[in-house]
């Protein structure tokens, strides 16, 4: 089985201390029940709950503090930190959005240089403490060139803080919140660690209507010494968009727990429901419904499995992940976006129901593709590295499936974040010809017309500056890379043919619709017009194969799950 079912537990790990932990985790939410998740989220109740359980069986210590900090079974591994991150979003984006910004709030201190606020932070993970990371501002949104918090040098290495910051999740309860801001004699930019409930620190409001905590807070002349400085200069500017690099990706995890849980609502409601005298799953238009979710489902999960093994294997000559990871943020959260918009088509009114857990997934899906860099940002970063993918390959060698008990050091020491138009990246026709399906031959006559395009009908210079034509291209170039992933997936985890066939009609589809975008761009130029038409495909059916997909990988889920009250 692909998807996650907590009753089975159908998640391998390589320890059983992680497999225990894990198990802590379910049996804590599945005793909880869904009516009390619910009546917390309507509530708008802060996870107080979840957090103490995790301190009672210090969760964060063991999954966020790097070998060598805490226990002798603590360590930063990619790997089962995604793991947590899907089972706590299976329950709802509250439980994952904890540990998401403790992350976020802890990358600064494992990537600083100041060895004093490391153990100091081992020992706030130990006592349970959460976390958070200080970035943005109101006045200044994504602009976090313009950051106005200031650090004031006050003598004999004393400083006083002062300046405010916006959107700040658990910026109520941290007990360490790494706040970002510059010098104000020098203008370099720091790092610096503050305390949520310092009499200097004022918790303005949660700046949002949900059950998460998003902080606006301001600093008042807040006392720092040079021991809550974490880092000073670019290095500072460095390990912030590293501390982003590395914990972007848990979002797309987020994705696949809540689409996974409303997937198994989803059917049961179908398959038990009959109108007009047949069941809700016996129309075609629900199986296709069906079928593309799932589809798209299994494809965000083999594509972020597999950038997960890249991440893990980054070095300072490997830097693939640099791609894949704003991807598994970008492409992964959007396409659980798609997923919840087909089951929603099915079940109908039963989504806006207050009792099922759907109502939880259909609104807080939304988020994940707006968080940490909206999909335009990402997709900008993505778009420079379409040269060297397609026209410059290197050799590396084979990255294997990477979940043994490791922990991730590179993370912590990526180096400067300039360069990445020189990243190469391996052969993707490596990938794309390991395999011999129909769909998968469709989508490759889709590739060489993509790249016929570049070649042939390149954008022009006015095109070029035109950041909507550029996203029209990114989306395509996007769709190639994710399906390489997918099809690395299918020989390492073995997935079946009929599955990556459905996938793959999908990914026929959704890059025919974004050659559509591209013909009718006001400037495309007729050579450009007649380039992108030449994109456009259609998948080669299969109706023995879809109803095998359907009848054994989706129907069959019917009745496996389903929370208790």
């Amino acid at each position: 089985m692909i998807l996650f079912n907590p009753k089975k537990h159908n998640i391998e790990y390589k320890d059983p201390k992680t497999r225990e932990l894990m198990q802590k985790v379910i049996d804590f939410m599945e005793e909880k029940g869904l009516k009390s998740i619910k009546k917390d989220w309507h509530d708008k109740t802060w996870n107080y709950e979840f957090v103490e359980f995790m301190k009672e069986n210090q969760v964060l210590a063991t999954l966020m503090t790097p070998s060598g900090y805490g226990a002798d079974d603590s360590r930063w591994d990619t790997y089962r930190n995604t793991q947590f991150a899907e089972i706590s979003a299976f329950y709802g984006i509250t439980y994952w959005y904890t540990f998401q910004v403790s992350m976020l709030g802890l990358g600064p201190v494992w990537l600083g240089s100041n060895e004093q606020i490391k153990h100091k932070t081992a020992e706030l993970l130990q006592n349970g403490d959460v976390f958070a990371f200080g970035l943005s501002e109101k006045e200044h949104g994504a602009d976090i060139y313009s950051s106005d918090m200031m650090l004031k040098p006050a003598g004999e290495g004393q400083y006083l803080a002062d300046g405010d910051k916006y959107y700040i999740g658990n910026g109520n309860e941290a007990a360490l919140v790494s706040t970002f801001g510059k010098m104000s004699d020098t203008g370099d930019y720091v790092f610096f660690g503050v305390d949520s409930k310092h009499p200097k620190y004022e918790c303005v409001k949660n700046t949002v209507n949900e059950q998460n905590y998003v902080a606006e807070y301001v600093l008042n002349d807040y006392p720092i010494t040079d021991a809550d400085i974490m880092e000073k200069g670019p290095k500072a500017w460095d390990n912030m968009l590293n501390t982003i690099n590395v914990c972007k990706f848990n979002l797309g995890f987020g994705a696949i727990g809540l689409c996974e849980h409303a997937f198994f609502e989803a059917i049961d409601h179908a398959a038990t429901r009959n109108v007009y005298s047949q069941y809700v799953t016996d129309f075609p238009h629900v199986k296709r419904l069906f079928t593309d979710a799932y589809a798209r489902l299994c494809a965000m999960k083999l594509f972020a499995q597999r950038a997960t093994d890249y991440m893990r294997s980054a070095s300072e000559n490997d830097r693939r992940y640099l791609l894949f990871n704003p991807m598994v943020k970008m492409k992964v959260t959007s396409q659980g976006e798609d997923v919840i918009n087909h089951l929603w088509d099915v079940i109908a009114a039963k989504g806006f129901e207050k009792e099922p857990f759907f109502e939880i997934a259909a609104h807080e899906i939304r988020m994940l593709p707006k968080l940490e860099g909206t999909v335009h940002v990402n997709m900008a970063l993505v778009i420079k590295f379409m040269k060297n993918y397609f026209f410059n390959p290197g050799e590396f060698p084979e990255v294997p499936v990477r979940d043994d008990s490791a922990n991730d050091d590179f993370l912590f020491n990526q180096g400067p974040t300039k360069g990445l138009s020189k990243i190469q990246f391996h052969d993707y026709n490596i990938a794309y010809n390991s395999v011999n399906l129909p769909n998968v031959e469709v989508f490759k006559e889709q590739i060489n017309a993509f790249k016929a395009f570049l070649i042939k009908a390149t954008p022009d210079e006015h095109q070029s500056k035109d950041i909507e034509y550029l996203l029209a291209l990114g989306e395509c170039f996007t769709l190639v890379a994710y399906g390489q992933l997918i099809l690395e997936s299918k020989k390492l985890r073995g997935i079946d043919d009929e599955v990556i066939e459905e996938i793959f009609d999908v990914l026929v589809r959704d890059f025919s619709k974004y050659a559509v975008d591209i013909m009718t761009k006001p400037s495309s130029s007729d050579t450009q017009k007649e380039h992108a038409r030449a994109m456009i495909k259609t998948p080669i059916p299969n109706a023995e194969r879809f109803e095998k997909v359907w009848q054994e990988q989706i129907y069959s889920l019917k009745g496996q799950y389903k929370m208790e009250d």
